[in-house]
């Protein structure tokens, strides 16, 4: 004669959980900045030619009075749209003079002026200037680190003044657009075209216009220093399916174990014999995580495993168990993962004989090594040992 023993409410209780159809979870993953003040900082030069519109500058050739053109910056973006940045430009312009400001050659041939002739000039300057800058494809299209390419129209106000006499100074206002191409995290390709406006008698003249100007075109480098990017926010939408049918049949176990010991009961009771049988459940699986780089057990690892070895101990004598370590192969080598999971199955296995006293003869042991993703998309959840009944 065998004990007859049910553990009907267990299953009972994991069938009430598994009873719905689907469960969703919504995970917000964000890409973190560790300071606003520090992140989203850059350095940009750039070189190309520039062109100066003065009061007499239109009796000079177009291509002499092309002149190279220096640009140098630091900013830093304070949204994915907005951003600042203090820039010196500069370098010399080419002009005509007509009172021997800035001369630094001779008459220009042929350009007489109300009997007066006209003189090369050469203005040798900076422009220092503040500008707020507009990224027009993150405004637009959303915030994407992955994008190619931004178009960043600028407009700002700053102050020039002239190295070589008469040492003239003028509050200048800036526009341009900026073209950039991202080459890698770090460093994009500029290409940058401004238009800047002095005040008229910036080229030592004053003429019939309210300001003078001067067109550049330069092309150059940007590099952005870490931490760089803003927080990046996506919705992901974990959905856990379960079988109806599966559910549906271990109900229908369950009731009919139900059914079964209620009999019994009712036969014990009229004092009836009867055969009674030993319904052994073995566990589902045991999962023990471990943190990065550690294959030790903690306290609470422990507990696990009490509970953990007493389902062994219950379970019948004839069955085996499998102890299987993995490490993520998204971080170490493979051969450290290779000893790290060892290490960690070999931790469990000793844990379970020596402190639980189970049967070494029980259990089987194995490991993986570095292993992808195991668990919803996340390299912690792969940093495991699992404990399987073999039969």
């Amino acid at each position: 004669m065998k004990k007859f023993f049910v553990s009907a409410i267990a299953i009972a209780m994991a069938g009430s959980v598994m009873a719905q159809t689907a469960v969703s979870e919504t995970v917000v993953a964000e890409e973190e900045i560790p300071s606003a003040a520090k992140s989203n900082w850059f350095i940009s030069a750039g070189a190309g030619p520039q062109v100066f519109f003065g009061d007499h500058d239109k009796q000079r050739k177009f291509g002499e009075r092309i002149s190279p053109a220096l640009d140098v910056a630091v900013g830093k973006w304070l949204t994915p749209v907005i951003g600042m940045r203090l820039m010196y430009s500069g370098l010399y312009a080419k002009g005509a003079t007509q009172n021997g400001a800035f001369q630094s050659g001779g008459p220009i041939s042929g350009k007489p002026w109300n009997g007066y002739w006209l003189n090369e000039s050469k203005i040798d300057f900076m422009n220092l200037h503040v500008d707020v800058m507009f990224d027009m494809c993150n405004l637009i299209g959303g915030y994407k680190p992955s994008r190619i390419y931004s178009c960043v129209p600028y407009a700002g106000l700053g102050f020039a003044a002239t190295w070589n006499r008469p040492h003239n100074k003028s509050i200048t206002a800036n526009v341009g657009v900026l073209n950039s191409f991202h080459i890698s995290k770090a460093f994009d390709i500029n290409a940058e075209l401004r238009a800047t406006a002095f005040n008229d008698n910036f080229d030592g003249s004053m003429g019939d216009s309210q300001f003078e100007g001067l067109l550049s075109l330069t092309v150059g480098v940007t590099y952005k220093f870490a931490p760089r990017g803003f927080y990046n926010k996506k919705e992901i939408v974990t959905v856990y399916q379960y079988d109806n049918e599966a559910i549906n049949n271990l109900r229908a176990q369950v009731n009919d174990l139900v059914a079964k010991n209620e009999k019994l009961e009712r036969d014990l009771a009229n004092g009836k014999n009867v055969n009674r049988t030993v319904v052994k459940l073995v566990g589902a699986d045991y999962l023990i995580y471990f943190p990065i780089n550690v294959s030790k057990l903690s306290e609470a690892d422990r507990a696990q495993l009490d509970m953990c070895a007493q389902a062994i101990k219950d379970a019948p004598q004839d069955t085996k168990f499998m102890i299987v370590g993995y490490a993520d192969k998204a971080t170490g080598s493979p051969e450290i993962n290779e000893i790290l999971s060892r290490e960690r199955a070999e931790s469990v296995r000793e844990c379970l004989v020596n402190e639980f006293g189970v049967p070494l003869s029980r259990l089987d042991i194995s490991w993986k090594g570095g292993v992808g993703n195991m668990f919803y998309d996340d390299p912690a959840l792969s940093r495991v040992v699992i404990i399987t009944p073999k039969n």
